[in-house]
């Protein structure tokens, strides 16, 4: 059985009984602490002002290769997303590094971490991965954390007992993600039909090469990968698209660069995913692009939008015609594929696996 990256998919509406009791704990730990550990301003340790840009080590940060580009409406409320191994953590400070560069944030008393479920920022380890996302005020102040999270998005291919090998596509290698309880019952609620050639959508915790899925990221599409139903297409291709954005995992590429992968590249541009399944076109209606184009990308959720480059090849959001119901229900169809950083920066959280998004074209 091929060794896979781990990946994992999580949402708040999923949770059971023991979740939610654990998020009320939470919560009062969160007042508790605000009491106690009144929020500092980062311009009082830093010694400058408050908006001033924050040295930032590059192997930390995420990085814009083309932050001229990226401009427009909204973007001023765009959070930035840094990503690191955990070094130490209190109640107040997060500090983000290796064994060359460390990188300290302070904590809001309102800051969460999620591990397979929500926790104190304080309860994470030395040694997590993390994504945390900066308040957009300040760039030394984090207000909520990720860590370990992974996600499998593909079709399964092989099965044995709890563990499945799924293909996320073309230019990427199989990954291995085991289902044990109580995560299983959660998994199969939403996809009952764990057998190879059937999508499978998860959000887990990376560990050893694998990802221990902890929750669904959507419902499971009854058909199976290769039988992608073909939606009725009725007039012109509208300027602006609205469906549903998620994200991906870096995989070989530099980690946290912004941008976008798009559901429907133009074949000439000879992208290697462009045949899988079968299926050059996705459920939603939308134009054939070339890599270095550019897209605006709009959370409906937030009213937070940007300008990112296409990337890469989204051959899986493809053969989804699920709809994202984060702030209301989309329509159907996967439009964008984000990377970690471009997710959250838009707002998006993590851990409930996509936002409603309108995409425009060029703008």
């Amino acid at each position: 059985m091929p060794a896979g990256r781990v990946a994992q998919d999580c949402c708040d509406r999923c949770a059971g009984a023991g979740a939610v009791l654990r998020t009320g704990a939470v919560a009062q730990r969160r007042l508790l602490k605000a009491a106690v550990f009144p929020a500092r301003e980062s311009s009082r340790s830093e010694g400058r002002q408050v908006g001033q840009p924050a040295r930032v080590d590059p192997t930390l940060a995420y990085a814009d290769p083309n932050p001229a580009a990226h401009r427009g409406a909204g973007d001023g409320e765009l959070s930035r997303a840094v990503a690191g191994t955990v070094l130490d953590v209190s109640p107040q400070v997060l500090v983000l590094g290796d064994e060359t560069a460390e990188q300290r944030y302070t904590l809001t008393p309102g800051a969460l971490a999620w591990r397979g479920a929500q926790l104190e920022p304080a309860a994470l380890q030395q040694g997590d991965q993390v994504v945390a996302r900066l308040h957009p005020a300040s760039g030394r102040i984090a207000d909520r954390i990720w860590a370990n999270i992974g996600r499998a998005t593909g079709t399964i291919i092989e099965r044995s007992g709890s563990t499945l090998v799924v293909d996320e596509g073309a230019t990427r290698n199989p990954r291995v993600v085991v289902i044990r309880p109580p995560a299983e019952g959660r998994v199969l609620v939403r996809f009952p039909t764990l057998e190879p050639g059937y999508l499978l959508d998860v959000i887990g915790l990376r560990r050893n090469g694998e990802l221990h899925a902890i929750i669904p990221a959507t419902s499971q599409p009854a058909y199976p990968a290769d039988k992608l139903p073909t939606p009725q297409l009725v007039g012109h291709v509208p300027d602006s698209i609205s469906g549903s954005a998620t994200w991906h995992e870096p995989g070989d590429g530099p980690a946290g660069v912004l941008g976008v992968c798009y559901p429907a590249l133009d074949p000439d541009t000879g992208c290697a995913e462009d045949a899988i399944n079968g299926h050059s076109h996705g459920y939603a209606r939308m134009p054939y692009l070339a890599i270095g184009s550019v897209l605006r990308v709009r959370n409906e959720c937030t009213k937070r939008e940007t300008a990112l480059t296409v990337t890469g090849c989204a051959p899986v959001a493809r053969l989804f015609n699920d709809r994202c119901v984060t702030c209301d229900t989309s329509p159907r169809g996967r439009v964008a594929d984000l990377t970690m950083a471009s997710f959250v920066a838009l707002g998006g959280e993590l851990d409930r696996g996509c936002f409603n998004a309108t995409i425009t074209i060029g703008r």
